[in-house]
């Protein structure tokens, strides 16, 4: 794949413009799309959340044939990434003349069916030694401890396969985030154990430099002796490179990252890159150059997802291109058992072979990579390959993570199944359950027990505080009465 050619300079970008279901239709190019297509992008969009921007409309698609173009599909909803029962249920809704509010209720009655929580994400939130419950954190792993900063809860455009999508459409019990840093401090210092913080959305650097700041400065100038790391996942280079080029604040973004590395804390840019076309602006090229001279450094990733990725060769020139741009290639996950996984998903057999092979035509400084990967409810399992055991086949997996850290690095095996997309489709090569089943429910019992022991306590709380107010205002009441007594 050749660089493209620029449409915009590095240098001189236009006024960022982001487009949604509510003026997408007025984009240039999308006039070349029949109306049917139009429509289908704003009945998944009721559903799913859209945005998108100049540019990736003007750099990053391909619009003589946009219904085949990998960015076209990254980043602009298509009918088949909901279920045909759930579209004919959004699109009646959307023609009978309801209301706003009558479209969202079935548009949120779907969501709650698209598993909007996956990998077990309601029992990594922490709660620090007084009972204090932290939603806009997750702690799943021993070292890392997740941070959702709440200016941050958005993109500058939005992948359609996010597994995050719940932070995007609005309905707020679904979403994670926070604003209180100092609760993040405190529970660092109450569990060394931790030594990196993830920040992460949403994206991060969607918020300017002054808030960005402050969350990070905080922890630096807290001088946490265990804090060894700080990382923030982000798309902002493949859809707005322009962040560190030419938005107003680049230069102080810039500062900020650096001020951090000098501080002897390894600040870890997680880049996002699902598609080598993301990586072939010059713009792209020069915000990575520049983001690498404070210090940083930026380890890439991304899921393999069908109608994207699912090739070798482009795996393979993915990976390339990021090494010769000084990037770390990171991992290749897999496609969450959320959203519109059914549309995205790669069998797991087929998905390793696809890593197997780019793996093969890249050099050893490509193969820091690790994958496939899911990030399932017990932890990053790795599928690394198959087996002949006697005359029956076995897939080889084992954890690269886990919610009990003797797990990593473990291998396990599982019946073949050439359909799997997940480990929730597979089944235990022998026995009736994986080697881990137990513990993880006896880890989800008890995290579940500690949550509702924290709700409980937070309802007591609340209830004690109405008494009180009742039993204050009954006082002031009687006092009012004996006052007007002669």
């Amino acid at each position: 794949m050749s660089d493209l050619e620029p449409v915009w300079s590095e240098y001189e970008s236009p006024q960022y413009k982001s487009y949604t279901i509510y003026n997408f239709r007025t984009i240039p190019q999308i006039q070349n799309l029949s109306e049917e297509k139009q429509h289908e992008i704003e009945v998944v969009a009721n559903v799913l959340p859209f945005k998108t921007n100049n540019y990736v409309i003007d750099q990053l698609i391909d619009w003589t044939n946009p219904l085949k173009d990998p960015m076209f599909i990254l980043t602009f909803p298509q009918k088949r990434m909901l279920k045909t029962a759930h579209y004919k249920q959004m699109e009646q809704v959307m023609e009978s003349g309801a209301d706003r509010m009558e479209i969202q209720a079935v548009a949120n009655s779907i969501r709650m069916q698209l598993n909007p929580h996956p990998a077990g994400q309601m029992s990594n939130i922490p709660q620090l030694k007084d009972g204090t419950r932290l939603y806009g954190l997750q702690h799943k792993y021993k070292e890392t401890v997740l941070f959702f900063p709440s200016q941050g809860q958005t993109c500058h455009a939005y992948c359609t396969f996010c597994f995050r999508w719940p932070q995007f459409v609005g309905i707020d019990e679904l979403k994670f985030a926070s604003r209180e840093i100092a609760s993040l401090v405190q529970y660092l210092r109450e569990h060394q154990e931790v030594s990196d913080v993830l920040f992460t959305g949403g994206d991060p650097l969607i918020m300017k430099s002054t808030i960005l700041s402050e969350y990070i400065n905080a922890l630096v100038d807290a001088d946490l002796p265990n804090l060894k790391t700080i990382r923030i996942g982000t798309k902002s280079l493949s859809y707005w490179p322009y962040r560190f080029l030419t938005d107003d604040d680049a230069d102080q973004v810039l500062k900020l990252f650096e001020s951090v590395t000098k501080k002897g804390i390894h600040l870890a840019f997680m880049g996002h890159f699902n598609h080598p076309v993301e990586l072939s602006t010059k713009a792209v090229k020069s915000a990575i150059y520049r983001i690498r001279k404070t210090g940083a450094q930026i380890r890439t990733q991304s899921p393999i997802l069908a109608h994207i990725n699912d090739n070798a060769h482009v795996w393979a020139e993915m990976w390339q291109r990021q090494v010769s741009l000084g990037c770390i290639p990171y991992y290749m996950f897999v496609a969450r058992d959320t959203g519109a996984q059914d549309f995205f998903g790669v069998p797991l057999v087929k998905a390793q072979r696809i890593f197997r092979d780019a793996y093969q035509k890249v050099s050893g400084l490509a193969r820091t990579v690790r994958g496939p990967s899911m990030s399932a409810t017990p932890g990053k399992i790795q599928v690394l390959g198959t087996v002949d055991i006697g005359k029956k086949r076995a897939m080889v997996l084992r954890f690269l993570q886990g919610r009990n850290p003797k797990w990593v690095q473990r291998p396990f095996l599982a019946k073949y199944d050439e359909k799997a997309i997940w480990i929730d489709d597979l089944k235990p090569f022998s026995g009736k359950k994986f080697f881990y089943t137990d513990e993880l429910e006896r880890i989800l019992k008890k995290r579940s027990k500690a949550a509702k022991i924290a709700i409980d306590k937070k309802l007591n709380a609340k209830q004690a505080a109405k008494n009180h107010e009742i039993k204050f205002k009954e006082r002031l009441e009687e006092q009012r009465i004996i006052n007007k007594k002669p």
